[in-house]
């Protein structure tokens, strides 16, 4: 009986050092990393002031604005004159504000707070979005987008304070980057609307 045992034992550590020896042999599996697809700039969703997802595919066909806001800095008048340009070229732009506290601490409150200061304060009827980060290491994804020439063709161009301005054009391509010192009403941008 004990032989019987012994032989059973031996048999089975041969077919284990066999299974083992087979499992050496074969080659490991080559595995590539996913292509990165570079992402549009339609297709991006970001949340309004409010909460509500915003899919950037609604301005296909259409000029946009994007513009980083902060509600005690020295350009905050510049609100006045995107809600003018909003009021009169509304139908060849879309101008898009987003809040952001990275200069000078400059955008301290709430969605709540920005858009109750943007009403009372500039009558603001053009889309204003969540507050978020434009610059460092918690960048936002859009904003990366905008700052970095292998996801948007050339610009490597991020906001340098508060109020800058990159316009996208009719097809989703980023055209132009305009510093805080270009005034929304300035005729660098009214030209690309053919009113300058």
């Amino acid at each position: 009986m004990k032989q019987l045992i012994y032989f059973c034992l031996a048999l089975a550590l041969v077919a284990c050092h066999a299974k083992s020896n087979d499992q050496k042999s074969i080659k490991p599996t080559v595995t590539t990393k996913p292509i990165q697809v570079k992402k549009s700039f339609y297709d991006f969703e970001v949340n309004d002031i409010d909460g509500n997802p915003v899919e950037f595919g609604q301005f296909k066909g259409k000029k946009v604005m994007l513009v980083n806001v902060a509600s005690k800095c020295g350009y905050t008048p510049q609100y006045a004159d995107l809600q003018n340009l909003h009021q009169q070229y509304g139908d060849k732009i879309v101008i898009l504000g987003f809040p952001a506290n990275n200069f000078g601490g400059q955008e301290p409150g709430t969605n709540e707070d920005i858009k109750k200061f943007c009403s009372q304060n500039y009558g603001v009827t053009f889309k204003m979005f969540d507050k978020i980060s434009v610059t460092g290491a918690d960048k936002h994804p859009l904003y990366r987008w905008l700052s970095d020439r292998e996801l948007n063709g050339w610009n490597n161009q991020e906001p340098s304070w508060n109020f800058c301005k990159y316009i996208i054009n009719e097809e989703g391509k980023l055209t132009h980057f305009f510093p805080s010192s270009v005034n929304p009403m300035d005729d660098k941008i009214l030209e690309l609307l053919g009113e300058a």
